[in-house]
Parts: C-alpha cells; sequence; structure tokens
C-alpha cells in the first residue's frame, strides 16, 4: 500500500473529515496538500494516524468466512465494545468461540456460525444492534445501515426512528459533506463511511 493510499485509509478508519486532515498535514508538514508533499513527508503522515489508532488492515486474515467475520469485529470496534480491533484479537475470539486456532482454517458454516452468532448476540445485547426489523424502512435492511443507527441511538439516548430519523439523515449528510440526504440511496461505501465517523464518537463517549 502506498503513503497515499495508507493516508486515505486511516482517515476513514479514523473517522477524520477534509479540513480536520488538513489541519493535521500542516502540523505534520507544515503543507496542506498530499500533492504538495515528499514521499517522506507522507510517511510522517502515516505514522501521525497510526499514532491516533489508525492500524493498517492485515494482509494475512484469510479464510472463507473471514470477510464476514471482520465486518463485525469492526463493527464492535464502531460501537465501543471490541477494545482492540486488530485481527490477532478478532482470530482469538474466533478461538474461544469454536476452538479452531485460526479463522482460515474455518471451512464448515456450522463453527463459522458459531462466532458470527456469537458476535451478532454481542452486537444486538450491548450495542442495540437490531438485526432482524426494519420498521418499514427500506435503509435498514443493510448490516451498516443497522450498525449506523445503533451508534446513532447511543450517542442520543432514547432516540427513535419515528422522531429522529431526519437527524440520522442530517448527521449522515454532514459526515457525507452532502447537503440533504437520501439514505435509501446510500452506497455501502458511504454506509462505511458513516459507521467510521460515528465510531470515533461513540468511543470518545465510551471512554
Amino acid at each position: 500500500m502506498s503513503a497515499t493510499a495508507a493516508i486515505h485509509a486511516g482517515l476513514r478508519q479514523l473517522g477524520i473529515e477534509q479540513e480536520d486532515a488538513r489541519d493535521l498535514y500542516e502540523r505534520v508538514t507544515g503543507k496542506r496538500s498530499l500533492r504538495e508533499m515528499s514521499d517522506r513527508e507522507r510517511q510522517g503522515v502515516v505514522q501521525a494516524l497510526r499514532q491516533q489508532g489508525f492500524k493498517p488492515a492485515s494482509k494475512g486474515l484469510q479464510g472463507r468466512f473471514a470477510k464476514k467475520l471482520q465486518a463485525l469485529w469492526i463493527a464492535g470496534w464502531n460501537l465501543g465494545l471490541v477494545r482492540d480491533r486488530t485481527d490477532a484479537a478478532l482470530v482469538s475470539f474466533v478461538r474461544r468461540q469454536t476452538g479452531i486456532d485460526h479463522v482460515r482454517f474455518v471451512h464448515d458454516a456450522a463453527d463459522a456460525a458459531k462466532a458470527i452468532e456469537a458476535l451478532k448476540a454481542w452486537l444486538s445485547r450491548d450495542g442495540g444492534v437490531d438485526w432482524t426489523r426494519t420498521h418499514g424502512r427500506a435503509w435498514l435492511a443493510t448490516e451498516p445501515a443497522r450498525i449506523a443507527w445503533a451508534q446513532f441511538a447511543m450517542l442520543l439516548p432514547g432516540a427513535t426512528l419515528m422522531g429522529n430519523s431526519q437527524m440520522f439523515a442530517d448527521t449522515a449528510g454532514t459526515i457525507l459533506g452532502q447537503g440533504q440526504t437520501d439514505l435509501d440511496a446510500l452506497t455501502p461505501l458511504q454506509w462505511q463511511a458513516v459507521m467510521s465517523a460515528l465510531g470515533k464518537r461513540v468511543r470518545t463517549v465510551r471512554k
């Protein structure tokens, strides 16, 4: 991964928005644009993001169910439940649930279900994620949207879909740099950005 790609990944992971990113660039290099920087300066920005908690995705986590497990693990991180978002911590969790030494050795659907359902139950019980109902809202049909709504409800105790859906849409729009936002039209990548930004706020509150 190039330094520029790592910076963009770090900004998404930490939920750092554009103007805050430019402030970070200036503190580290004296420049507000990546295009103005040398490769060494960009590496300095990557290091600064690491100091703030950026953990580049591991290339080593593989297996039939790895992607699903990792998505749920990161959801737990963004809900403030998972304290260690690394692949190694996920591998340890899967080992406790299944008795299998590594995610890449989980080949059977029944074994995978033990870890997947344990994660989903945790996110439901302690994170407030509703995995089953959409309450008549098309945008709640996807897991990322359900997680983002649970994050919003953590940040606004007592929030309801009936009373606060528009506020949630406005929050998502602000995160995405949009004006009025149609939640039904958000792409999976956009929901990821919303979850990442809300995750930073949730972790701050839960500390």
